[in-house]
């Protein structure tokens, strides 16, 4: 069971958030900054709800302030989340500047508390997951540097790289534009025996047609006019290596039989030469265009569709990756942080409404270039979605479309003008319909997420009349 450390100077506060929440997690209790500092050191948990009024200063915040910091300096990624009444708004803003992950306004409402926490355990347990997949990263020699993914489609796309990288066949990696298709096929190349020779790529879509077949095969001396000297193509020297040709639906037609060739007999011909030269070189090929298709309109050669199609991976859109979304959008905040020099340490409630919302035409390169651009424009530690280029500051403080601070999950999206009974009806709603679509329907999964039993989860699903996966 997940620890919670409560830290709060009321006794009656404590006893009703023990209470509340005692079923779900394992609560510990302090009422002073040495207590809570002594509990957090034993137990380390991950999340920790903070009064800022603490003896002997119960009518300020200076205690309050002082243990939390005294909490992160010990732990960073500690999710601490502050308790305050309205009066302590700059307080609890001021809190949020030097690092705490949330804040909530007193009186306690236990539904919308259980909320904001769970949503804290969720972004603990990815993070958490997040710095796991970084360290087996540098343990294996870089084989999978640069890919990181939880969902189902990812998970399949590592178990294929691992069958395929040691076996000399080609591989076809489909996918659409910035879904890191050479990515995956550096992986294959590291991963396998001819991870010590070169990987060389060669974009089929990029050079104009009459360059293309040197490009690829070389050629001899006075091969046509500038052909001063002798000159290796990418086969060649990429020859004991890989050779990855990207956007090979490009590929004018007449080099697809010269490619076919390479492919069934292992020999080139250099531009000019009547030479059969044989070469070691794999061959790992991708393309984002419906390849079928191509083949349909006799673009593209079905014989050798089937010669670099052994092996096909299929990558999946970003928007269709779920919580990968938050995954890689750590993943680049810690990067480019570092890389700046800034110290900008996640994301607010709404911002991370807008990375789920968004449809990302642009996938997992539009995504890191997103995420660039906030680290270079955050003026606070937390990125919010006018750093991100979703909307403009000025349009957010005129409309007031979402808070300049992060003040809990349920804010991002609680309609105004209905009743507290309607407004948790819906909070809770879209909660349900959004973790169903995060999980894919995994009913185990989404229970977990939202820290309920699965009879429990599936009576909200029959209170909401929501559809029941199969």
């Amino acid at each position: 069971m997940e620890k919670l450390l409560i830290v709060d100077d009321s006794s009656e506060i404590r006893k009703q958030l023990k209470w509340g929440l005692g079923k779900d997690y394992r609560i510990l209790l302090a009422e002073s900054v040495t207590e809570a500092i002594s509990l957090f050191e034993q137990h380390q948990p991950a999340v920790v709800t903070l009064d800022l009024g603490l003896p002997p200063d119960i009518d300020g915040a200076t205690e309050g302030l002082r243990c939390l910091q005294l909490i992160l300096q010990r732990h960073p990624e500690t999710k601490v989340i502050v308790l305050s009444g309205n009066e302590e708004h700059q307080n609890a803003l001021a809190a949020v500047d030097m690092g705490a992950y949330d804040f909530y306004h007193k009186p306690i409402d236990l539904a919308e508390l259980k909320i904001i926490l769970s949503r804290a355990f969720h972004v603990a347990a990815l993070e958490q997951e997040n710095r796991r997949l970084q360290e087996a990263t540098s343990q294996r020699d870089k084989g999978f540097s640069g890919i990181f993914g939880q969902c189902p489609q990812m998970q399949k796309v590592f178990a294929t790289i691992k069958k395929v990288a040691s076996i000399n066949v080609p591989v076809l990696i489909l996918g659409e534009s910035g879904t890191g298709k050479e990515v995956v096929a550096q992986a294959i190349h590291r991963q396998g025996v001819r991870g010590e020779h070169n990987f060389v790529a060669i974009n089929c879509g990029a050079i104009p047609e009459n360059l293309l077949e040197s490009e690829l095969f070389g050629h001899e001396k006075g091969a046509f006019t500038g052909a001063q000297s002798r000159v290796l193509g990418k086969v060649e020297f990429a020859g004991g290596g890989t050779l990855f040709l990207d956007e090979i639906g490009e590929m004018p037609t007449l080099l697809q039989v010269k490619l076919l060739r390479f492919l069934q007999e292992k020999v080139i011909q250099r531009v000019g030469g009547r030479e059969d030269i044989a070469v070691d070189t794999r061959i790992i090929a991708a393309t984002n265009i419906d390849i079928e298709q191509s083949i349909r309109k006799g673009e593209f050669r079905e014989d050798l569709f089937y010669r670099i199609g052994v092996i096909a991976i299929d990558l999946p859109p970003l928007r269709d990756r779920g919580e990968d979304i938050e995954l890689l959008a750590n993943v680049f905040l810690q990067r480019f942080s570092q890389e700046f020099g800034k110290k900008v340490r996640g994301f607010s409630s709404t911002a991370i409404k807008w990375l789920y919302d968004y449809d990302w035409p642009g996938n997992v390169r539009e995504l890191e270039n997103k995420i660039k651009r906030a680290i270079v424009m955050a003026e606070n530690p937390i990125v919010e979605p006018w750093d991100l280029g979703f909307i403009d500051r000025e349009e957010e403080d005129v409309n007031g479309t979402a808070p300049a601070q992060s003040v809990g999950v349920a804010d991002a999206f609680l309609p105004e003008g209905l009743t507290l009974k309607e407004a948790r009806y819906q909070v809770e709603h879209r909660l349900l319909q959004a973790t169903l679509e995060k999980t894919q329907g995994n009913i185990q999964k989404s229970a977990e997420i939202l820290g309920v039993s699965r009879p429990t989860f599936y009576d909200l699903l029959k209170k909401h009349g929501l559809h029941q996966p199969e």
